[in-house]
Order: structure tokens, then sequence, then C-alpha cells
């Protein structure tokens, strides 16, 4: 790997460093997080000085970044002792805009990361608010009209001409065979075979609450707004494994995969091994071991272990030896 070049995962930026050598100035080569490139620097003296900043051009000009972010420098080896900056979020325009100065001298090999925990884009007229630029709105209302929207939308709010009831375990909807029958095999084959579905004209999911279920019925419907996605993600992977949607079941993994953190990794892994999601395992295992996060979660890991599956472990321990390397 180049000493100059940055690594990229989700929101998260790992710049490896072999050393300063004759020189106290080091500058990144720049990566991409958003739809902005971003530049590390750092500098020598009495303390460490980091920089963040975007690279000077017409996207960070005419859409200026408020990021909000923190920063963890460390040495790379046996006695591996991180530093931590606060959460901040500023305006980001220029070098001179933000630095955090670490009170300790780094020898040899260390590493520099930055997790954003999100991006906005600065307002340039007076009154607007900041727009994050995570999630971006899926891909889903770019195919269709807002007009066919609308409808779709009033067919499951009021119900029109609605021929199936979905009973929960704390409530019920209304709902369309047909919408679900062509969302779903699964709803499919239960409506066109002598199955009780067909003749009652119910289905059972007591295992979702009825806000879950109506987080489902507006992804199938295509109406459901982005927050309520993001709050029931998990629910909805797991909705999608047990009906067959295929296309919601890319939508949670890749949705997944955009905030892994050291708090949730062990988490997702987990249901990247249940659900087989072979992208989100790959990004958790990377997450992990190349961008040696595993220091974050030596508490949890004990447990993790004595809990998942043993292919699993496994396969955590052969990433192991894939990418480590005698210091």
């Amino acid at each position: 790997m180049s000493d100059s070049k940055v690594e990229t995962i989700s929101g998260l930026a790992q710049w490896r460093i072999d050393g300063f050598g004759p020189c106290s100035y080091r500058r990144s080569d720049s990566f991409k997080v958003g739809i902005w490139n971003w530049y590390l620097s750092i500098e020598k003296n009495r303390y460490l000085y980091i920089r963040l900043f975007p690279e000077p051009c017409r996207a960070s000009k005419e859409q200026p970044p408020i990021a909000r972010f923190v920063l963890r420098a460390s040495n790379l080896g046996a006695n591996r002792r991180p530093y931590s900056s606060p959460i901040y979020e500023r305006l980001l325009r220029t070098s001179e805009d933000f630095v955090w100065p670490v009170d300790s001298t780094f020898h040899g090999r260390f590493v520099i990361d930055v997790e954003f925990l999100d991006l906005k884009i600065y307002p340039l007229k007076i009154g607007e608010e900041p727009l994050s630029v995570w999630p971006c709105e899926g891909a889903t209302k770019s195919f269709v009209t807002q007009s066919t929207l609308r409808c779709l939308s009033r067919m499951l709010d009021e119900a029109i001409h609605a021929d199936v009831t979905i009973i929960t375990h704390d409530g019920s909807l209304r709902a369309h065979k047909a919408v679900l029958s062509a969302s779903s095999p699964v709803f499919q084959s239960m409506f066109e075979h002598n199955l009780k579905e067909k003749e009652s004209s119910t289905v059972e999911i007591e295992d979702m609450s009825r806000e879950t279920c109506t987080a489902l019925l507006s992804y199938l419907y295509g109406t459901i707004k982005q927050e309520d996605f993001w709050r029931h993600r998990l629910a909805l992977l797991g909705a999608a494994n047990k009906y067959d949607i295929v296309d919601l079941k890319d939508a949670c993994e890749d949705s997944l995969l955009e905030d892994i953190n050291s708090s949730n990794v062990l988490e997702r892994l987990q249901e990247a091994w249940l659900y087989q999601l072979n992208k989100l395992k790959k990004g958790c295992l990377t997450y992990l071991f190349d961008f040696g996060k595993i220091y974050d979660v030596r508490d949890e890991i004990n447990g993790f272990f004595r809990q998942t599956d043993r292919e699993l472990v496994v396969e955590m321990f052969q990433e192991i030896l894939t990418v480590w390397k005698p210091a």
C-alpha cells in the first residue's frame, strides 16, 4: 500500500503511514466519501497536527460540506494505543477550517482514521436547511411518476378495493393480492394454490408488528419514506428473506453496509451470516481486520464467539490469517 493512499469503507477512511522520515509534513492522496474528495494531512511539531479538508474544486465550492466526524490516531504493533478526538461537526472549505492537535509523538508506523457520522450540503441560500447526503433517496421513485405513487398510496392507506387482510401480532392491515403476488413468489403461491390464505383471504404474519408490516407494505407499494426504511430495515430484511423479496433484501444489505461502525459491526456480521449476505459479511470482516477495528470490540468479541455459528468463527480466523503480516 502506498504511504499516501487512504483506504475507505462505508463512512470510514484509514491512512496508514510508515513514518515521517526527515519530513515534518505529509499529505494523503485524495479519497472519496459522500460526493466530495477529501485529504488528510499531518504535521509534526510539539504536537501531531491532523487536518481534514475537502479537495478545492467546483463541488466543494458550490456544495460545501458540513461534516460530522471523529478522528483516531494510533501506532501499529503490539502496544497499540489509540487517541480519539471528540465528535466534531464543522463546515469544511479549506485546510484552515479544522485541525486536531494530538499531544503525542508517534514513532515508526501509525494509522489515522476518520469516521464520517454524517455529511450535509451547506445551504447557500438563506433560510434553507442543510441537506444530508446520507441516506440518498432510493431508486424506486426514479422509475415511477409521482402521480402513480399517489394512487398506490391511496390504495394502501384507504384500502381501496382491498381483497386481503394481513394479521400481525398487534393488529391487522388491508392490502391487495395482486400487489403482494407481483412482489413476492411466496405470496403468489399462497393465493394461486388451494391454501388457507386463498380461501380465507387472510395472511397471518404474527412475527411482525403492525408498524413494521406497514413499512413492508409501503415498500411493496413504492411509497416508503427513507426514515421508515432505515428504522425498520433489520425487520424488513427478515421479511424479505422469508417472502423471497429479492430487491428488498438487496436494498437492506446495501443500507446496512453504509453505516458499519464499532457498535454494530458484530450484529451486522451475524445478520450477514444468517441471511447469506456476502457483501455485508465481507464489509464487516474488512472493517474488523483490514482496518484493525477488532481492537474496538475486544470486550464484546468473547460473547460473540460463544453465541455465533462455528463456521463463521472459522471464517473470521481465516480472515485474520489473510490480513496478518509480521510487524
